[in-house]
């Protein structure tokens, strides 16, 4: 059984800046891509930042310059940090995975979402 864990949501001041923390944990072989999604009421989850095995980055137009993405494969964590939010960045954060266990294929999982809210 594989879980994530997330952590750091919350509440801040419009400008100000939060870090989300995910761990995986549970029948761990290998992590290939690691990332952050988000969704906001009302509409549609959608990619904020991914990681892949290699650390190259993927970011979302609306994030790119103020969040930065990073894992530390040695923890199976993977971190979002966000600078200079925005109240277009209140929505609830999800972390993903593609988890591989005991040698069969890979499996997308996700966590269980972490709220995070900015205030104008």
């Amino acid at each position: 059984q594989v879980q994530l864990v997330e952590s750091g949501g919350g509440w801040v001041q419009s400008g100000g800046s939060l870090r989300l923390s995910c761990t995986a944990s549970g029948s761990i072989g290998r992590i290939n891509v690691m990332g952050w999604y988000r969704q906001a009421p009302g509409k549609e989850r959608e990619l904020v930042a991914l990681v892949r095995t290699g650390s190259s980055t993927t970011y979302a137009d609306s994030v790119k310059g103020r969040f930065s993405i990073s894992r530390d494969n040695a923890k199976n964590t993977v971190s979002l940090q966000m600078n200079s939010l925005k109240p277009e960045d209140t929505a609830v954060y999800y972390c993903n995975a593609e988890i591989q266990s005991s040698g069969r294929s890979y499996i997308n999982y996700w966590g269980q979402g972490t709220r995070v809210t900015v205030s104008s």
